[in-house]
């Protein structure tokens, strides 16, 4: 090979490498997250069902996430912001600001800036007759300058609930805990006689 050849090979190579690598996002803007909610439904024909569960599992922890921390980054005193803090409840089933507080207080110990939601495991657990559905995620967390701050293992529970529409089965995806102790049984305790 000549001198030519080797010099040319070594570039493509190193182009090769360069265009693969994964650019960082940088800090979330309001453009980019002004439109999510939990509104759309999503049919369970085009994707396998565990397939389809895992894309949305992972969409909307990111969202409530992204939502977060442009909330936690304001002042918290405009109606933007509590627009936005209406926003990330309607992600929950029994929207609550008592389920949102540990979400939002790390955001703000750590000062994030923006988030990325890794290794996304899906996952059921059976106690007594109920079926209860969990996520588990880790977050890694970056400052103002994109610099990692923390990677954190987290859990949320969620729960589909059936939202059928004409001639079609679809439902609808909400959090029930997030960032906090799951609830253990659908059916509160009650005396029996």
């Amino acid at each position: 090979m000549s001198r030519l050849h080797r010099h040319v090979l070594v570039l493509l190579v190193t182009l090769v490498l360069f265009s693969c690598q994964e650019k960082p996002q940088g800090p979330v803007s309001l453009e980019q997250v002004k439109y999510n909610n939990n509104k759309t439904s999503y049919p369970d024909t085009k994707m396998d069902s565990l397939q389809a569960i895992n894309a949305i599992t992972r969409q909307k922890v990111q969202e409530v996430i992204d939502l977060s921390i442009l909330y936690s980054s304001g002042k918290k005193d405009t109606e933007i912001d509590s627009a936005m803090y209406t926003q990330i409840l309607g992600y929950f089933h029994a929207p609550d600001s008592l389920t949102l507080q540990p979400l939002l207080q790390e955001l703000e110990g750590f000062k994030v800036r923006s988030a990325k939601v890794n290794n996304l495991q899906v996952y059921e657990e059976y106690h007594e007759q109920d079926t209860l559905n969990f996520a588990r995620f880790q977050v890694d967390y970056f400052d103002a300058s994109n610099k990692p701050i923390a990677r954190k293992q987290r859990e949320a529970q969620y729960i589909l609930v059936s939202s059928p529409q004409k001639f079609k089965k679809q439902f609808r995806f909400y959090f029930l805990t997030f960032y906090n102790q799951p609830i253990k049984d659908s059916i509160s305790e009650a005396v029996t006689k």
